[in-house]
C-alpha cells in the first residue's frame, strides 16, 4: 500500500506549532538573559515611557564606565552601527556598518536629538528614536526602545543594563511579536551587548594596559 503523505497545509501548520512551542519554552531564558532578578526589579531612568518592560537584558563588562560610554553614545544607522549581525540587519536593506572605531564627532549625542535604526533612503524617517533621556557615563533612554543603564560594579568593571519598553498593542501584535519580533530582538540586542563588551575590553587593554 503505497504511504499518503502529509499535505503541505498540514506540515506547515506542524511546523509552526513545533516552532511556537520552543519559543515560548525558551521564551523565559530570552527576556531576561543576562539579568538578575534585582536588576529585573530596580528602577531605571525612562521606566515613566512604557506600559511594561517587554525584556530585560545584562552583561558585565571588564571596564570602566568611561571606556563603555564612548560605544554606546555612538550608536545609529548612520554612525557607528550597532556593533550586531551585519548581515542580518542588511538583509531588511537597513544599510547598517559597524564600526570598531571611536569618532570623536559621534560622541555629543544629547536629549532631543534621534537616532536612525535604518537606511533614510529606504525607509524614509520612521525609523528614527527620539533621545528621551541621557545622562554621561550613566544612561541613554531611546523612546520606542528602551533604557540603556551603566552601573559600575568597582574600578574596572561595568554592568550595562538594557531595559526595552513595552507599549499596549492589539491582540494581533501580541502574537506576532511572541512569534518573530521578540525572538529576533533578543538574537540582535544580545549580539550588540556582546559587541559593546569586546570593543569596550579590547580599546581598554590597548589603553590601559589592564589585565583581565
Amino acid at each position: 500500500m503505497k504511504k499518503r503523505s502529509l499535505s503541505p497545509a498540514v506540515t506547515t501548520i506542524a511546523v509552526i506549532g513545533v516552532y511556537a512551542l520552543a519559543v515560548a519554552a525558551l521564551r523565559p531564558w530570552y527576556l531576561r538573559w543576562g539579568a538578575t532578578e534585582a536588576e529585573v526589579k530596580q528602577p531605571l531612568p525612562g521606566d515613566e515611557l512604557m506600559h511594561h518592560p517587554s525584556a530585560h537584558h545584562a552583561i558585565t563588562i571588564q571596564a570602566p564606565v568611561e571606556a563603555v560610554w564612548p560605544w554606546l553614545v555612538q550608536i545609529g544607522q548612520d554612525r557607528a552601527g550597532f556593533y550586531s549581525y551585519t548581515w542580518l540587519e542588511n538583509l531588511v536593506l537597513a544599510g547598517i556598518h559597524n564600526t570598531n572605531q571611536l569618532v570623536p564627532e559621534w560622541q555629543d549625542l544629547k536629549a532631543g536629538d534621534k537616532v536612525r535604526l535604518g537606511s533614510k533612503k529606504v525607509y524614509g524617517d520612521i525609523t528614527l528614536l527620539p533621545v528621551a533621556a541621557l545622562e554621561p557615563y550613566r544612561h541613554l533612554v531611546l523612546q520606542g526602545w528602551g533604557a540603556f543603564v551603566l552601573q559600575p560594579l568597582d574600578a574596572h568593571t561595568t554592568r550595562l543594563l538594557v531595559r526595552s519598553h513595552g507599549q499596549r498593542r492589539s491582540t494581533l501584535k501580541r502574537i506576532t511579536d511572541f512569534l518573530f519580533f521578540d525572538p529576533i530582538h533578543f538574537v540582535m540586542e544580545r549580539r550588540m551587548l556582546l559587541g559593546i563588551k569586546e570593543r569596550a575590553e579590547r580599546e581598554y587593554r590597548a589603553v590601559s594596559g589592564h589585565v583581565m
